[in-house]
């Protein structure tokens, strides 16, 4: 048996160390602040724009969220619908090749810690004069989009606006009006449209994962704990409304030739084919002609079994990153987690690429060439943005894991029951119910979707490493089998997984900022 130890060194029960390990500013400089403060009450943006404040428009985010950058109004048509969906714009904001423009370029993204947030934009911003706040008269890009009596795509309009949002709504708020039958007028239809959409997605072949989103979330005691929050309905209608701009977005760069997108490789053959025999280990049919998309819909997602399924298609997401082009379609345009090519153009507060996709569906729409600064960026995206991408994936894990060890340091010597989600030898992932903790354990011949007992040997919230054992085998109760399966309804906290950030899809709770939110939060694969 391991040593049974645990470091209870003075580590603050905060984020600070996170924020000096990978070197995140703690401000902004003077000059860019400066530069801020000056755009406020400005519209840097050329051409006219559109009087829409007539439109009753509405956001859809955590409780507490400053950063709106999304607001929308559904309308149903005589043969289909209308999505009207204002999107913040920077560009009335922020000076090509100024300081604030070089700033937010080096950052890429906003990064959401539990314990307060690294903006991309200086609050005066992000928080305030290109926020989409209620009550507020804000600029906006307006996407108008009309969708036919199934929710395709059938014409997309795209402008420079002036909006005000009627009205800022949480998720918890949306889904209770809609089961008591009160929704708010303006997203009435979100239930009917976001269901189209969803069938439209899955006859793409779009992959989606049926894993919770992992937290860290305040213990109520001044400290931080880890904690599940399963996807609900109103989580994926709302994110299908962002796909769907997205998805429109991109096809006005593929026809102009000039963009960018954000791209994902088809899985490799050898990679459906280790689903398909992970699948049949497990006992899980894979019905006949039907690809990994329409296998995994069918999961039951409270069940030991899809969770390895869901954790081994994963692979079926990776590669994941940007493709510029200015001459031409790319040879590769498609993102194969969405079925369809898709480009970000619903998160500018919060994501650098966001601006530049948007700045270059206007200039199309209009008929003209877009800015030079814009296309000069271009071949700069992608890496910018895959630098960025990395650091908060990296940030991420870290806050996971440094919850994970504060809440298990007092437990060491412990026995948790323990899912196996996927091996490697003898090697498993494995998750712990409660507290809800990813890990990897030598788990010997526990095969994916099985069930063991583990001991918790070691501690150490220094490094943030924790480490358990495998205890050998005794029989499991059904109801503890069940709680397992169900993922212990107390541990839920509470939905796009980010198979890159942890073992589960990671999600950081940061009450100040009204987190749960990443760059990705809405629809972003």
């Amino acid at each position: 048996m391991s040593a049974r130890t645990s470091r209870s060194a003075d580590v603050s029960l905060d984020f600070t160390r996170v924020r000096a390990e990978f070197g995140l500013p703690s401000e902004f400089p003077p000059g860019v602040l400066a530069e801020a403060q000056q755009a406020v009450g400005r519209d840097l943006a050329p051409g006219p724009r559109r009087d829409a404040t007539a439109l009753p428009l509405v956001s859809i985010d955590p409780p507490g969220a400053k950063d709106l950058d999304q607001i929308m109004y559904l309308q149903r048509r005589a043969r289909g619908y209308r999505v009207h969906y204002a999107i913040a714009d920077l560009g009335a904001f922020v000076v090509p090749g100024g300081l604030l423009d070089r700033e937010v370029r080096s950052r890429g993204q906003t990064l959401y810690l539990p314990d307060g947030i690294v903006p991309m934009h200086p609050p005066v911003l992000s928080e305030d004069a290109a926020s989409l706040l209620p009550d507020r008269i804000r600029p906006a890009v307006l996407w108008t989009m009309d969708l036919d009596a199934d929710g395709e795509l059938e014409s997309t309009s795209v402008c420079r606006a002036v909006v005000r949002s009627t009205a800022c709504l949480d998720f918890d708020m949306v889904a209770a009006s809609l089961r008591a039958g009160s929704p708010h007028p303006s997203i009435a239809l979100l239930p009917e449209i976001g269901r189209l959409r969803r069938a439209l997605a899955l006859r793409r072949g779009a992959i989606e994962l049926g894993l919770p989103d992992q937290q860290v979330v305040p213990d109520g005691a001044g400290g931080w704990r880890p904690a599940l929050r399963r996807r609900v309905e109103i989580d994926d209608w709302n994110a299908e409304i962002s796909l769907l701009t997205g998805m429109a977005a991109a096809q006005i760069m593929l026809t102009a030739g000039v963009g960018v997108l954000r791209t994902l490789p088809d899985p490799d053959e050898q990679v459906i084919a280790r689903l398909r025999d992970h699948a049949e280990a497990l006992g899980v049919e894979w019905p006949a002609g039907a690809g990994p998309a329409q296998l995994l819909a069918g999961l039951d997602s409270t069940r030991p079994e899809a969770m390895a399924l869901y954790l081994d298609a994963t692979r079926l997401l990776r590669g994941a990153g940007y493709t510029a082009f200015d001459s031409g379609a790319p040879s590769h345009s498609g993102h194969a987690g969405i079925g369809a090519p898709y480009a970000h153009v619903t998160a500018p507060l919060r994501r650098l690429v966001d601006r530049f996709g948007t700045e270059i569906c206007l200039a199309v729409t209009e008929g003209s060439r877009p800015a030079e600064w814009a296309l000069a960026a271009l071949p700069k995206l992608p890496s910018l943005m895959g630098s960025s991408d990395q650091i908060a994936g990296r940030v991420e894990r870290a806050c996971v894991s440094q919850s994970e060890a504060w809440v298990l340091a007092s437990r060491v010597g412990h026995e948790f029951e323990a899912t196996v989600l996927r091996i490697a030898g003898t090697t498993g992932e494995i998750f712990i119910t409660d507290p809800p903790v990813a890990t990897r354990c030598e788990v010997g011949a526990v095969p994916p979707g099985g069930r063991l007992r583990v001991r918790l040997t070691s501690v150490d919230p220094e490094t943030r490493k924790v480490r358990f054992e495998a205890v050998p085998p005794e029989p499991i109760a059904d109801e503890a089998i069940a709680d397992a399966a169900a993922w212990n309804a107390a541990t839920i906290a509470g939905g796009d997984p980010v198979p890159e950030a942890s073992i589960l899809g990671a999600r950081l709770t940061n009450p100040a900022a009204g987190s749960p939110r990443a760059p990705a939060a809405e629809a972003d694969r």
